[in-house]
């Protein structure tokens, strides 16, 4: 079997069986034909079927020497498990040879934090005479008190708020559903909004079920979040650039300061792997610590 058959057999692979976007079926294809172009530079040209797990770690050490940076290597080798996948399934071969291909080891960056002070300072700083004011603190405490992404904010739901219980469910990536704990600050505010001011917005059709209207009644989009954080953060002098999502890192930070144990947190932070979690940590310190921390609707 020649490489550009089968290039082009896995791309209608991942369109109608994977389901997957252009954009992923391009960035795969890339990487083939990076393999492709490997496999027919060798002194015997080697085709699809032929390649050993040698070839392939020979392949990631020269993509490496490329200057390739690791997690570029990671979706590379992600592309070759995903092909030869393909091959097995359509039984071109017989057995993987990417199953024991190791991924490069990626270093993860710890993302930017705001420590407890500056995050009380930011929400000390909104102007609660004007209409908005309530609203954007209600803002805030929802995403530090919960850890949620910008988008789960802006598509939160009045039906999804369970605040007798203590809990929220959140529509997170992939339209996967988590519940989340919510704490006392963020209950009060979020009444104080939906109670006291929310009721007096005429909300446009559809929305009725937003949490979080503009005063036009639509739901806000993900650019003014930004805004309100942006402005709050030059109102207290805060030199960080920081965004939504400096309060979901700040969350997790916090909580695993605290003592929370990683499966808790990335079970509320509605990560696929607890690797993602870990980026919360720092390198010194223990990897679990003590007692995991509990929720419970009455504390």
């Amino acid at each position: 079997m020649d490489w550009r058959s089968t290039i082009k057999g896995f791309q209608a692979y991942l369109k109608l069986e994977k389901s997957l976007s252009a954009n992923s079926i391009e960035a795969y294809s890339r990487d083939m034909e990076k393999l492709y172009q490997y496999a027919i530079a060798q002194a015997t040209p080697i085709s699809p079927e032929n390649i050993k797990l040698s070839d392939l770690r020979q392949f990631i050490n020269w993509v490496n020497e490329l200057g390739m940076i690791p997690s570029s290597q990671a979706r590379i080798l992600s592309g070759i498990k995903a092909f030869y996948k393909y091959l097995l399934m359509e039984d071109v071969i017989k057995s993987d040879p990417s199953e024991l291909l190791e991924s490069p080891k990626i270093q993860r960056k710890l993302p930017d934090t705001l420590s407890y002070v500056d995050i009380n300072k930011m929400i000390e700083a909104i102007d609660l005479s004007k209409p908005e004011g309530m609203r954007n603190k209600a803002i805030l405490e929802v995403l530090y008190g919960c850890g949620l992404r910008v988008s789960e904010l802006t598509e939160l739901k009045l039906s999804n708020l369970y605040l007798d219980i203590e809990f929220i469910k959140v529509v997170g990536k992939g339209s996967k559903e988590r519940l989340v704990p919510i704490g006392g600050s963020a209950i009060k505010a979020l009444k104080l909004w939906i109670d006291n001011v929310r009721v007096h917005i005429p909300i446009k059709k559809g929305e009725e079920d937003m949490v979080f209207l503009n005063r036009r009644g639509s739901r806000l989009s993900r650019v003014y979040i930004f805004m309100v954080i942006k402005e709050l953060a030059e109102i207290i002098g805060l030199k960080k650039t920081i965004s939504p999502h400096t309060f979901r890192h700040s969350f997790a930070t916090h909580l695993i300061e605290g003592g929370a144990d990683l499966r808790a947190v990335q079970e509320m932070l509605g990560h696929e792997s607890i690797t993602t979690t870990e980026i919360y940590t720092h390198l010194d310190r223990e990897y679990l610590k003590g007692t995991i921390i509990q929720f419970h609707p009455r504390n």
